[in-house]
């Protein structure tokens, strides 16, 4: 019987995350900040879309991942409008254009960090860890069977949280 491999998640950060996409943070009070050279779209066709999406917290950890998705054209981003902690999971590419398993990488964000996965980056279905998030999502689409790829992936694998963050208490809006 083969083990399945088991990825301990990290806390997300913008600087180890820059690899696949753009992590984002509310700015100080009175600034504007604006990410939109962090967006991207490769199709003149295509329309923006944004939408929200309320996304029940899992059962159980650690979490079984047997399917990996991307969005070839367009990148993707998540703002939470009301969250806790959530997992962002992510892969290079392999050689055969699928992700490469041995190079997955699991973060923890927090309730304040937003995330927007470049073009292309294979990543892990949003998975919420504490209580229910509403999260905006922006991405580009044209309705074809190119707005986003799923993949089932040969060699499942767990993410777990590191022991300092597995028995939080759940954090709550005062």
């Amino acid at each position: 019987m083969t083990s399945i491999p088991k990825i301990i998640a990290e806390p997300l950060n913008k600087d180890i995350f820059s690899e696949f996409g753009e992590v984002i943070h509310s700015p100080p009070e009175g600034v504007r900040e604006f990410f939109n050279e962090r967006l991207e779209n490769t199709r003149t066709g295509a329309r923006v879309d944004l939408s929200l999406a309320t996304i029940k917290p899992v059962d159980k950890l650690p979490l079984h991942a047997t399917v990996m998705e991307r969005h070839p054209f367009s990148s993707q981003t998540f703002l939470p409008l009301k969250a806790s902690r959530y997992f962002v999971v992510v892969a290079p590419d392999s050689d055969d254009g699928g992700p490469n398993l041995a190079g997955v990488r699991a973060f923890v964000a927090e309730r304040d960090q937003g995330i927007t996965y470049r073009r292309g980056v294979w990543h892990h279905g949003m998975t919420v860890l504490d209580e229910t998030a509403v999260m905006a999502v922006l991405m580009w689409c044209d309705g074809s069977s190119g707005d986003e790829e799923f993949l089932d992936i040969d060699t499942p694998f767990e993410v777990m949280l590191p022991p300092d963050m597995a028995n939080r208490p759940k954090q709550t809006d005062s």
